[in-house]
């Protein structure tokens, strides 16, 4: 019987000398096989896509000081490069209890570390929200150690179908689960500009969130559909068109930056999540137990530092970081996301 000849299908190149979109950066989607590309980005100072660069690893292993045969919690698991390393540190002697709340990465990310010879035995992944870190403390805790990374992993915000970037076109989406909740879109519908403009306020410090809510609940009472991150950028460049010519492009740079975030926030209930975490916390730490806690912007770190002090006055935890602990000069400038995290770290009485 005579099968009909099978075509090769090639890849799809990108035009011109290098990729512009996602989906065109398939060498860097592929960090197995293209390892030298991948190598060359992340030489470059920036992060391939698909991938993330974990932040402050030495500062948080220096701190957690684990050791062999201990039981430890990654309260958002992420790329897992924070959880790789401290699975090295227990020599596969211990275990490790790793949390997300994104079942898209989850499952990629427990492939990979199963792939370097983290299993079971090691390792086990939950798809649950770090608030509910009291729930894996039952069956597993007391933790000699935890970490939590607040800020959005980089093949998150990169991904333009996540809609986490106000530099790329994509849905609106913005749910750290897409599964499950109400979209950025969707919660925009159902805003007033009272309540917009507050959100901008307290989830950002935004000081232009009285022109910008203005703008977008004015779009939408005539007709606009915000259903996409371009759609968004493009009503806050509008709304600050007013502001002198030589400092717009970077007020509009940073009002981007901070809508979307504030968004972010709101549509996750990340504060909320936060300071339920913080308040299970240290019932799920075992005595002399120590926590390190990465956050990204002011509104998270003011939460943590109030948290640590308020327990080290009750006498729940003994010692807690007086300052916040930055990424190294030579971090930042290999990785500029590293730029805005601020560690804490607390350990319990």
């Amino acid at each position: 019987m005579d099968y009909p000849e099978q075509k090769h299908q090639r890849r799809a190149r990108y035009k011109g000398t290098h990729p512009r979109n996602f989906k065109e950066k398939y060498k860097e989607l592929q960090p197995e096989k293209y390892v030298d590309t991948v190598a060359k980005v992340i030489q470059k100072g920036s992060t391939p896509a698909g991938m993330h660069i974990s932040i402050c690893v030495k500062e948080i292993l220096e701190f957690l000081q684990i050791r062999p045969g201990q039981t430890g919690l990654d309260a958002t698991l992420g790329y897992g490069g924070h959880t790789l390393e401290m699975l090295k540190s227990l020599e596969s002697k211990g275990h490790i209890y790793a949390l997300d709340v994104d079942p898209v990465e989850l499952s990629k990310t427990r492939e990979r570390l199963q792939r370097l010879g983290y299993g079971s035995d090691l390792l086990t992944t939950r798809q649950l929200n770090f608030a509910n870190i009291d729930q894996v403390a039952t069956e597993a805790g007391p933790f000699d150690f935890v970490l939590a990374d607040l800020g959005l992993s980089s093949m998150q915000i990169d991904n333009p179908d996540r809609g986490f970037s106000y530099k790329k076109e994509g849905s609106l989406d913005l749910r750290l689960n897409p599964e499950k909740g109400m979209s950025g879109a969707e919660r925009l519908r159902k805003m007033t500009q009272v309540e917009l403009e507050g959100m901008l306020i307290e989830n950002a410090d935004e000081p232009y969130a009285a022109l910008i809510s203005r703008a977008i609940i004015s779009e939408m009472k005539n007709g606009t559909d915000i259903s996409t991150t371009t759609k968004l950028r493009q009503i806050i460049e509008d709304a600050l068109k007013l502001i002198t010519a030589d400092n717009r492009k970077e007020a509009i740079r940073k009002s981007c930056q901070r809508t979307f975030q504030a968004l972010r926030v709101d549509v996750n209930s990340e504060f909320e999540v936060l300071y339920e975490f913080l308040e299970k916390l240290p019932n799920v730490l075992a005595k002399g137990g120590r926590v390190a806690i990465l956050s990204f912007h002011s509104g998270e770190d003011r939460l943590v530092k109030k948290s640590f002090k308020g327990l080290l006055r009750e006498g729940v935890y003994n010692e807690i970081s007086t300052e916040v602990i930055r990424a190294s000069p030579e971090e930042c400038n290999m990785n500029s996301r590293a730029r805005s995290a601020k560690m804490r770290w607390a350990i319990k009485a």
